[in-house]
């Protein structure tokens, strides 16, 4: 529409400035050298005077629109889109090109406001997920965008430049930030003396003139612990299917024994009692029995793991427990038993009866440990961290734990024992998980063994 209004306005100033001009040739063209100069001058001057300003005219009416054209331009180069150009004043085609300038910064702005709840939508999804992503500038290391999860995952508390990271932990610093992890990979990292394993992939991406990096990490510590807590109850149902299967058949035999019995009994000479098949039967029922026993016995403490009963325990109380249960028999061993408690008011959340059985476990696998170690002694220990987390650690110097099957221990009926069901350290970790706490070991051979009761607070 603006275009037609100064498609003709253009027009008729053209039309009209090419009259002009045709007029003032065809008066030159009458003018002989018998027509004296003043004549000359009344008939050319208005034709011309009129001419010029026709051509004034057209070039200030083609430069208004040109800098209408140009002030927008302006407006849009330095992204000024909240402009509104008048649409009540001024010549038709100029309003018809203002309310056209007007329709283009209304779409812009739509669109950037669109852009922007995009963003804050896209910006507030990647705060909430667990994986940690940061993007920064390779050549200046200014951040340009990382969430909690991120930190959370190294344990920074903020981060503008990576040259925090660089400086601080020079060492994860290397391989998260220098190496290349373009295809993705699955690294155990170190952090705050904490093995950690992680997934991690990296790309490089261009916004202007700058190269920024992307990273992305997630902790898949966290989910083998659940993958494996899940794995447990799966088991768990797998097995009362088996012991159910097991009972059925000892069921049926037991009536049908209870049947002849009772048949011999009211009519003996009609049915006489077979005692060899009363033998058979009963023996078949204790054999079962003592191999359903030694199963249930072996596994029946897992189902107990279903629910906490939590309550805010002293640590000197839950240790002053621990000696009363288990100094004796350590005496008698020979095996000192030392309790320390690094604050003597530490208290922690726990189910106090599923805790006392890990720490009666662990003490015991110690005892195995200090077995023909001179001067034996097993240590316990609690204590806060700087991140506030309650710790209860267990520590012998016994014959510890052999690197090659050190990341073994916790799979449920791993054992190095040979009458070892493989459930002890499973147990362990299992409680822990409920806890939404964590359990940690370090072991040297033949110097000792370090386990780590870690209650995140």
């Amino acid at each position: 529409m603006a275009y037609s209004k100064y498609k003709w306005a253009l027009s008729i100033r053209v039309l009209i400035l090419f009259f002009l001009l045709l007029s003032l040739a065809f008066a030159v063209s009458k003018l002989n050298f018998n027509t004296n100069l003043s004549t000359a001058i009344i008939i050319t001057l208005p034709i011309a005077s009129i001419s010029i300003f026709s051509f004034l005219n057209l070039y200030r009416f083609i430069m208004k629109r040109f800098a209408e054209i140009d002030d927008f331009f302006e407006s849009v180069k330095y992204r000024d889109f909240s402009r509104w150009f008048t649409e009540d004043s001024g010549p038709q085609d100029i309003r018809a090109l203002h309310k056209g300038f007007n329709e283009v910064n209304k779409t812009i702005k739509t669109i950037n406001h669109e852009k922007e709840g995009q963003h804050l939508y896209l910006q507030k999804i990647l705060e909430l997920i667990d994986t940690g992503i940061i993007a920064y500038n390779i050549e200046t290391a200014e951040v340009l965008w990382v969430n909690d999860a991120f930190k959370k995952i190294l344990s920074v508390p903020s981060l503008k430049t990576t040259h925090f990271i660089k400086d601080r932990k020079p060492d994860l610093y290397k391989i998260i930030f220098e190496n290349n992890h373009a295809k993705g990979d699955d690294l155990t990292i170190n952090i705050d003396n904490e093995k950690v394993k992680i997934l991690i992939s990296t790309s490089i991406f261009l916004i202007e003139n700058s190269t920024y990096k992307l990273i992305v990490l997630q902790n898949i510590e966290d989910t083998l612990n659940r993958n494996e807590s899940e794995a447990w109850r799966k088991l768990l149902s797998v097995m009362t299917h088996e012991i159910m299967n097991s009972i059925a058949p000892i069921s049926s035999l037991a009536e049908t024994l209870q049947s002849k019995v009772q048949l011999s009994v009211e009519a003996p000479e009609e049915h006489p009692l077979e005692v060899n098949d009363l033998e058979v039967g009963i023996e078949s029922i204790k054999k079962r029995s003592e191999g359903l026993l030694k199963f249930a016995k072996t596994y029946r403490s897992l189902n107990k793991i279903t629910n906490l009963n939590l309550s805010t325990v002293l640590v000197k109380d839950l240790f002053e427990n621990i000696k009363t249960l288990m100094a004796p028999s350590l005496d008698h061993k020979n095996i000192a038993l030392n309790f320390d408690i690094e604050q003597s008011d530490l208290d922690i959340e726990m189910d106090t009866y599923l805790i006392e059985q890990v720490l009666i476990n662990l003490i015991l696998n110690s005892v195995e440990a200090c077995k023909e170690i001179e001067h034996p002694k097993i240590n316990l220990l609690a204590q806060k961290n700087i991140e506030g987390s309650a710790i209860i650690k267990v520590t012998d110097n016994g014959k510890g734990i052999p690197n090659e099957i050190i990341n073994n221990v916790f799979i449920p009926f791993f054992s190095t024992k040979k009458n070892g069901s493989g459930i002890g350290l499973s147990l362990c970790k299992e409680i822990m998980l409920l806890h939404k706490g964590k359990i940690q070991i370090k072991s040297l051979d033949n110097v000792g063994t370090s386990i780590s009761l870690v209650f995140l607070i």
